[in-house]
Order: structure tokens, then C-alpha cells, then sequence
């Protein structure tokens, strides 16, 4: 989520990141803390001496935080851009253990909001956890009270296991714990996501607070939706997965509302349940819905104790496909059969049109893991806690789809440079945000530098030169970057990297 006031200054634009947070050590890091602000507040500091913690093993990045809240202002190597003043705030995984009970994966730490001020060259940054009610309930409880990413609570009996199946088919067992995203809906308010419906939050961007569940005052029902919806100043577009009847609702919800209204279904062509739909692309005029063949599975659902692929069942016979749906109409305009695919990010979309003007096609692109789904157990904490210099990332891609709209039933993935170029390691893109749905030159991403574990580059892909330009900082981990653009730019990339 982003909120910044550009219109006074004419000076360049940048690209940045949030990896100060997570760096090896100190000097690594680029920023130092010179000063706690608002000393006088109450800081709540778990009980971490239970956790388990090898300090030649265990990079910060995997560690839980050690404060409920913090604020404080940051020294900067280098300078910031005088006419940079506002808010960037992040969201993610930041308690990953309850007493003496450590989480298993990366998706289940409880959340931790974090935001960076930037004002006149200075940069305050902070933190707060979330306060989901599965959080709430586990630190009043000390243990796991809802079902998480790949936890579930330890029950005392059969009954209590049975009672908490009923509560599964409704929801209430499911997690709020909102670590995914961060989006400034048009009409100012801000709101956590994750992949449950109920875990949106609404927080207060300048105190962090959380300030209650987000209610979705339609009846459209259903337990999950995307994690990463498209949000612009006019609409909220998502997709909200169907596992009764497989497949998915678009939907739409205007600013200043709390109804989401349906712009069309697509049914599933395959599998016995939808694919994982974690985000998908849009263009200017459609929506692009996703079928990978990792689908949901009822069953694994209801496990006490996850299974390799969690929630979900890989199901290469069922095939994969993209539909393309008309934002206007709601109607079908391709539904095309695509190679194998497991993507957890899709990039951008754009509409490719002939020498007449005429469309003929949808370019989609993604992080494509090679149709591998061991990226999904590669993010265990035990993994990621016990690197020992061996090259265990699995290799990705910027995959490219290409889907006709002549009515061909199949469509391509290929990749859209060589992967060499930024290390066979690919995920976390972001884009210019005005290329929105529009043809981009430009992304942002993490990349690898081998061997590693975890993508470990600031990378800025270029699809026209087919070439990347990787940064890396031996230690560091850095996160999803974002792009600034410089006040009255016109190009794309009219801007710099810090």
C-alpha cells in the first residue's frame, strides 16, 4: 500500500525496498537505528526464550519479532529524494511460534504491519502486529485456537475435533491472520488481506491499529478469494474460488462500498476442484482467470495434520487452462488449454492487437516455478532455517502465456527472457503501477544469486533488451520492490533504483 505526495517536486523517481529488515547483520544493513520514537509507550516483548534459535544457522529474516510495536527513525546510506514524502506499508509473516510451539511454514507466522515514512530525506519506520482474532486467541490461549496455513489446534479429545469440522464448513475455524497483502481502497481505507475472506482487516495507516474485520455486505457466501486482488482508484476486482461447484466469481466492489457485485463465472474445465488462485492479471478490458492443476482439496482441508502440499492436491491429468472474461459483459471471450504451471504471482496482462487494430490476443505473465510444486515445501521454516551454502532453490521463471482470442483451443508458455539472466530464480515482481493491464517494458523482482535457498537479488527485468540487472548483498534478503516514478515522468522506467 501506497500514499505518496509527489506534486511539488520535480526530481527523480526511485525504485526501493524493504530489505533493511532483513539483513544478517547490522552493517549489511544500509540503515541504523539513531533514535526510538515515543519512548514512553508500553512494548509488549513475547516470551522468545522459548524458541528455538541457532545463531549460526538462523538468518533474522526467519526469526520471530521481538516487539508487538515499535517506531523509530532510521539513518539512511546514501540520500533520499527531498521531494519523496509518504507512507509505504507491507505486510507479512513476523510471529512464527506460540510459547514453546514453533510453526512449520513461512505462510503461517502470525502478521506484522510495517510501514516506512519518508519526509524531507528522512525515513521513520515501524511496526505493529496484527491483532486477528487468531492471534488474540492464541496469545490469551497460549496455543493454536483456528486453522492456519498449515497448523491446526491441538485438540483434547475426538469430540473437540469434531466440533471444530463444523466449524470448518462455516468458516469459523478458519483463520483471520492477515500476512499476505495491503491495499488503499479508493475511498481511503486500508485494509490486510489474506486468502480467507473473513481475515480483512481494516488498519490505520499512520498508528498501525487495527481497527476491526472488513464486512462484505453482499451475500455471495464462500470462504476464500484471492490474496491479491487488482486495486485501483475506481474498483476492487477478485476472484472468489468455488469448491462446491468448481470454479470462480469475478467480482467487483466500488469505492466508498462494502458490496462486492458479480461480474461473471467461469466454470472449471478440469480437476476435481479449482486451482489455487493466489493472484491473477487483468488487461484493460478483461479479466484473465487462471486454472492451475495445484487445486484445493476438501480433504486435506479437513486433515488434523498437513499433507506435502498442504491444502492443496497436485493434478497434472486434469490439465491447466486460462479463461478470459470480458470486465464489461461478464461473457467468455477464450478459454484456451496452456502447458502445466505453478505459479504463486502473476506480473501484468496486457492486449496485443494486429497492424488493422484488431485484438488478437492476451499476453499474461508470472513467476513460473517450471510446474514443480516443491517450491510449496522448500518454504518450510525448518528449510529455511538450515541453509549450509547447498543450492536448493528451485529454478523460476518469467513465464509468458499467450492466449489467442480467434477461438484456438490451446494456448503458449514460454519463458519471457532466459532465466540465466536473473539466476533461474524468480518471484515478488512488481511493475510501474500506471502500466497497469497496459504492454510494459519494465518489472522488479527478486531474483538468485547461487547458490541460495531463497530468491536473494534485487533484479529489474527488461522484456524488450531480454536482458536483467541483478543487485546482491551477500546476507541480505530482500523483499518485493516497489517502483516511484519521478513527478511528471513520461517513460516507464523514468526513475532510479536505491
Amino acid at each position: 500500500m501506497l500514499d505518496f505526495d509527489q506534486s511539488k517536486h520535480k526530481k527523480l523517481g526511485f525504485f526501493f525496498d524493504n530489505n533493511f529488515g532483513f539483513a544478517s547483520k547490522p552493517e549489511r544493513r544500509g540503515l541504523t537505528i539513531t533514535r526510538v520514537a515515543n519512548p514512553s509507550r508500553p512494548v509488549v516483548v513475547p516470551s522468545l526464550d522459548k524458541e528455538t534459535v541457532n545463531p549460526d544457522r538462523n538468518h533474522v529474516a526467519w526469526t520471530s519479532v521481538r516487539q508487538e510495536r515499535w517506531e523509530g527513525e532510521l539513518l539512511v546510506q546514501g540520500d533520499l529524494p527531498l521531494w519523496l514524502k509518504g507512507t509505504y506499508l507491507r505486510n507479512g509473516p513476523g510471529l512464527w511460534h506460540i510459547e514453546d510451539y514453533n510453526f512449520r511454514h513461512l505462510f503461517d507466522g502470525y502478521a506484522t504491519l510495517v510501514k516506512l515514512h519518508f519526509e524531507n530525506g528522512r525515513l521513520i519506520a515501524g511496526h505493529r502486529q496484527i491483532e486477528s482474532e487468531a492471534y488474540k486467541a492464541a496469545k490469551k490461549n497460549k496455543k493454536i485456537c483456528f486453522r492456519e496455513f498449515s497448523e491446526v489446534p491441538k485438540y483434547e479429545n475426538f469430540m473437540a475435533y469434531v466440533g471444530d469440522l463444523a466449524k470448518l464448513l462455516s468458516g469459523a475455524s478458519l483463520t483471520d491472520n492477515a500476512n499476505t497483502g495491503v491495499v488503499k481502497l479508493g475511498d481511503g481505507r486500508v485494509v490486510c488481506l489474506t486468502e480467507t475472506q473473513k481475515g480483512s482487516l481494516v488498519i490505520d495507516p499512520e498508528s498501525l491499529e487495527t481497527l476491526g474485520r472488513f464486512e462484505y455486505s453482499d451475500s455471495l457466501g464462500g470462504l476464500i478469494h484471492s490474496a491479491h486482488p487488482i486495486v485501483t482508484d475506481a474498483e476492487f476486482l477478485t476472484l472468489l474460488p468455488d469448491l462446491v461447484n468448481p470454479g470462480y466469481m469475478a467480482v467487483r466492489m466500488e469505492p466508498g462500498t462494502n458490496e462486492r457485485k458479480v461480474i461473471g463465472r467461469v466454470t472449471c474445465r478440469g480437476g476435481p476442484a479449482p486451482g489455487w488462485v493466489h493472484s491473477f492479471p487483468v488487461t484493460e478490458h478483461y479479466v484473465v482467470v487462471p486454472e492451475m492443476p495445484l487445486r484445493y482439496c476438501a480433504q486435506n482441508l479437513l486433515r488434523a495434520e498437513p499433507t506435502p502440499l498442504y491444502k492443496f492436491e497436485w493434478h497434472p491429468q486434469s490439465k491447466a487452462f486460462l479463461h478470459v472474461m470480458c470486465k464489461a459483459s461478464g461473457k467468455l471471450v477464450a478459454s484456451v488449454e496452456v502447458p502445466l504451471f505453478v505459479t504463486f504471482h502473476f506480473i501484468n496482462a496486457y492486449e496485443e492487437k494486429d497492424e488493422d487494430g484488431r485484438l488478437t490476443s492476451i499476453v499474461a505473465d508470472c513467476c513460473e516455478h517450471n510446474a514443480d510444486t516443491t517450491i510449496l515445501d522448500n518454504l518450510r521454516l525448518q528449510n529455511l532455517r538450515s541453509f549450509n551454502g547447498e543450492d536448493i532453490l528451485p529454478d523460476a521463471r518469467v513465464g509468458r502465456f499467450k492466449i489467442p482470442l480467434d477461438g484456438s483451443p490451446y494456448g503458449t508458455l514460454e519463458a519471457a527472457l532466459n532465466p540465466d539472466e536473473h539466476g533461474r530464480g524468480m518471484d515478488m515482481c512488481s511493475i510501474n503501477p500506471a502500466f497497469l493491464g497496459k504492454k510494459y517494458r519494465y518489472a522488479y523482482a527478486c531474483g538468485a544469486q547461487r547458490p541460495c535457498h531463497f530468491p536473494n537479488t534485487l533484479t529489474k527485468l527488461d522484456f524488450a533488451k531480454k536482458r536483467a540487472k541483478n543487485w546482491h548483498d551477500e546476507g541480505a534478503v530482500p523483499s518485493e520492490p516497489f517502483f516511484v516514478a519521478r513527478p511528471g515522468a513520461t517513460e516507464e522506467d523514468d526513475g532510479e533504483q536505491i
